[in-house]
Parts: C-alpha cells; sequence; structure tokens
C-alpha cells in the first residue's frame, strides 16, 4: 500500500520510481505501479524486504537517487539509513542519530526531558531484577506500567496495581520483549487511568524549519493496538492543541529530526500531556490527517 502511495506522488511530481519485491510479490500492485522494478530475494522478507547488500544492490544497478523505506521492514532501521548516507544516497526520512535516538523508549524520554516536554512520571533507567522493579514501582506508586525499552505493538507491556501484579508483569513482559524484539530491557512508569492516546504529526526540513498538523485520536483499541482514528480530537481543548504541537516541534528540534514524523501523547482526565514516544517514518495513519489538513505528506518528505 504505502509503496503505491508513494508512486502515486512520484508520479505527479514526475519523479521515476524503482519498486524492490520478493519473489512473492512479483505480480503485486506496486510492481506495476513503478517504472521499474527488481527482485531482491526470495519469499521469507529476511532475505529480500530486510535484506541490505540485495536492496543496495538494487539501488546501485537501477541508479536510484533516493530511498523511500515506508513503514515496516527498513522504515525505522538507522544502520541502513547510514549505510545510504555513507553512499551518498538520500534516504528520505530523518537521520540516523534521530531513528537511534527516538527508537529507543527510555533514550527518547531522556531527550524528551531535555527538550522541555512533559514526560509521564517514572524511573528512566534499566531495570534488571524483580527487586528493583519492586522498588521503583512503590517509589512511583501504584498503578504502573512496566514497558520493553525496544517494544512496540503493545508488546511487553503490562499494567500492575499491586506488588505481585508487579512481580508477574515483570516476568511475562522481560520473556515477551525478548521473544519480540531480542531485547528483554525493562523500565517502569506510573499508569495513566483513563488517557487518551493522541499524536501529533510534524514535518521539518533540514534547515530548522518544522510545522505540526491537526492531531489525530487513537483512543480506542484492543490489546494496545489502535482500532479507530479520528480527527481532530473531540476531547483537547484549542490551547492543549497548541501545547502539544509547540512540544512536539522542541523534541524534533532537540534531536535534530526532519521529514515526516509522528509524536504521540498520553492526555489524563485532567487535560494534562505526556509524551510516550515518536515514530520516525511515515505511518500507517497518515491518509486521515491529509483528509482533514489537505497536505499530501508523501510530497514534503
Amino acid at each position: 500500500e504505502i509503496s503505491c502511495r508513494v508512486s502515486r506522488t512520484a508520479r505527479r511530481m514526475g519523479i521515476k520510481t524503482v519498486a524492490v519485491f520478493s519473489e512473492a510479490d512479483r505480480h503485486a500492485k506496486h510492481v506495476e505501479m513503478a517504472d521499474e522494478a527488481v527482485c531482491v530475494g526470495p519469499t521469507l522478507a529476511a532475505h529480500s524486504y530486510l535484506n541490505v547488500p540485495n536492496i543496495m544492490q538494487a539501488i546501485h544497478d537501477t541508479g536510484a537517487d533516493a530511498v523511500h523505506p515506508g513503514y515496516g521492514f527498513l522504515s525505522e532501521n538507522s544502520s541502513f539509513a547510514r549505510a545510504l548516507e555513507q553512499a551518498g544516497i538520500e534516504f528520505i526520512g530523518p537521520g540516523p542519530h534521530a531513528i537511534s535516538a527516538m527508537g529507543d523508549k527510555i533514550e527518547s524520554k531522556l531527550v524528551a526531558r531535555e527538550a522541555g516536554v512533559h514526560t509521564i512520571p517514572g524511573f528512566a533507567g534499566i531495570l534488571d531484577t524483580k527487586e528493583e522493579i519492586l522498588r521503583v514501582a512503590n517509589e512511583i506508586g501504584y498503578p504502573v506500567m512496566i514497558k520493553a525499552s525496544a517494544g512496540g505493538g503493545g508488546k511487553g507491556m503490562r499494567i500492575a496495581y499491586n506488588d505481585k501484579e508487579a512481580e508477574e508483569g515483570y516476568r511475562l513482559s522481560r520473556e515477551e520483549a525478548l521473544a519480540s524484539f531480542g531485547d528483554d530491557r525493562l523500565f517502569v512508569e506510573k499508569f495513566i487511568e483513563q488517557p487518551r492516546h493522541i499524536e501529533i504529526q510534524l514535518v521539518g526540513d533540514k534547515h530548522g524549519n518544522y510545522i505540526y498538523l491537526p492531531e489525530r485520536e487513537c483512543s480506542i483499541q484492543r490489546r494496545n493496538q489502535k482500532v479507530l482514528e479520528e480527527a481532530p480530537s473531540p476531547f483537547i481543548t484549542p490551547e492543549v492543541r497548541q501545547k502539544m504541537g509547540e512540544q512536539a516541534v522542541a523534541l524534533a528540534r532537540q534531536v535534530g529530526y526532519h521529514s515526516a514524523g509522528t509524536v504521540e501523547f498520553l492526555v489524563d482526565k485532567h487535560l494534562q500531556h505526556y509524551f510516550l514516544e515518536m515514530n520516525t517514518r511515515l505511518q500507517v495513519e497518515h491518509p486521515v490527517t491529509e483528509l482533514v489538513s489537505g497536505l499530501d505528506e508523501v510530497e514534503p518528505r
């Protein structure tokens, strides 16, 4: 879908495109829409869409000047962005440093604090033992959320309302994080009750210019996975909207971010907002923002 989306905008702008595909996707729509297409490996993503040497070879063979990573696969891989940078190929996204800093939930919170962005009360560091989890949970005060530092997609997360649940959450979160991300580092923060999940889309260039776009609310979720997106949010006020947008831009400046990105916040029942994470790519739900802003988010990237 995202490859087709990029191809449509590129064609309108007079830019030719090259699609990469696995053997299983040889007749896929995104292959047909591109001006050229190159097979980068067999069906398994690890041997095709995640195969950096094969993709770099395809770039070399076609003489491509830039790479749009879309979402998923290598879109938030700082090593891939760095490899392109070293090869003199434009990565249509933020720089490797921003991807790396925002991709780690603990480091991103430290950067956010430095930028003056509101963060959820908690311990911004790795907790290696059950005893450390319990100590911090009691210092913060229950309920708490135990999270995987490398987490995403709702994995490696457990809510705890007491010591017994914290012990169980520590074990389950660590096991799930290791199985899902190969990284079992955990941290703890205060659980925001009755939260609204609201995200701010922004676009920045390499000259320090930024704009933030109308927010999307994605509070309706199942197992920490977004089910429905709504824009604008019916919950926040114009004043809160402005503060969230300004803090999203402050975070982007702090990390030297450019291109499109999304800063996610939790908002409590008192309209206090807290930084959650930043997605350093074009999100699946970006068309919702396009519908209310009138901006083609692929074009400015």
